[in-house]
């Protein structure tokens, strides 16, 4: 495996970056500002990245956008749309669609994905498609409401979904391993965003004269939370890479120690920014808490159990 970027991946990771940075929100209050909100959804939709992978592009590339609207707090669907999407590929190319017309009235429009009879990703999306075992199921989405995630909003079928195929037990694998790594993206994405915050707000809160990040108490935590990210950045790299260039089970068996690993990671990471925040940290108006939401929130989607991995992690 060769680690390093290529040119394309880093301008890929770019400009999921500025634009990230440019339409995310900035504090608590830009997530009630549907002016904001529509123009980030237009300049997501603008970019054809929800269909990254049936346009060829690799596990690691996905996670790469991932990571970047989570640190941004990008607040429209992404991750939902773009695992869809994978597995939409899947079906038409490994799978015998069984009843087309409820595919495509499923896919007509934007779509999402259901887990456990749930759109985690569903502002704004219209279909469903969902995976049982190796039947994929879909649907259309139904209302939707705020869960504990403050920039997603959760969904629900309006009607029964229905089987409209099958996919092989390998690229069934191979979509929950891709899902794995999609949430463990978004969870250091969320992390390296409050690592960040809790960075910047220790260089200009002062105490007794002086920044408190001068203080070995508060330097020592943002240099344990920065190790954790970048040991989760590592174990993430290997998940996604492995996804395409791997067997099935080799994937799954990463993508299970990406998420894991990045989980306790990224919960730690968030916890020690409100504690650098202090009194402040506590509070509604701090974008501490909205990063720790939305890492909660993707460590329950496809969850993962340090019981499933063999490899003797404690």
């Amino acid at each position: 495996m060769d680690v390093r970027l290529t040119t394309e991946q880093r301008e890929l990771r770019d400009a999921a970056a500025r634009l990230a940075d440019d339409l995310g929100p900035g504090s608590v209050l830009d997530l009630a500002d549907d002016d904001r909100a529509a123009r980030l959804e237009k300049a997501i939709a603008a970019t054809g990245w929800r269909t990254l992978r049936s346009d060829g592009a690799s596990g690691v590339e996905v996670a790469l956008v991932v990571e970047e609207f989570a640190r941004g707090l990008v607040d429209v669907p992404f991750s939902g749309p773009v695992l869809a999407d994978d597995l939409h590929s899947r079906l038409t190319t490994d799978g015998e669609v069984a009843d087309a017309a409820a595919l495509d009235a499923a896919v007509s429009s934007l779509t999402t994905v259901v887990v456990d009879g749930l759109a985690p990703d569903a502002k704004g999306m219209h279909g469903l498609l969902g995976l049982d075992g190796t039947a994929v199921l879909a649907g259309t989405l139904g209302a939707t409401e705020l869960g504990v995630d403050l920039t997603r909003l959760v969904g629900g079928p309006a009607t029964a979904l229905a089987a409209v195929g099958t996919v092989d037990g390998e690229a069934a694998a191979k979509a929950r391993a891709l899902a794995l790594v999609v949430t463990a993206a978004d969870m250091l994405g969320a992390a390296r965003g409050a690592q960040a915050l809790a960075v910047e707000y220790s260089k200009v809160r002062s105490q007794y004269g002086h920044a408190i990040g001068s203080y070995q108490a508060v330097a020592h935590l943002l240099a344990e939370a920065l190790a954790l990210v970048e040991g989760s950045v590592s174990v993430l790299r290997h998940a996604a890479w492995a996804v395409d260039e791997l067997s099935a089970a080799e994937a799954v068996q990463a993508a299970l120690i990406a998420k894991v690993y990045v989980e306790r990671a990224a919960r730690t990471i968030c916890e020690t920014s409100i504690q650098v925040h202090g009194g402040i940290g506590n509070t509604w108006e701090c974008l501490a808490h909205v990063y720790l939401r939305r890492v909660l929130t993707s460590a329950e989607l496809f969850p993962a159990k340090l019981e499933e991995i063999d490899l003797g992690l404690s």
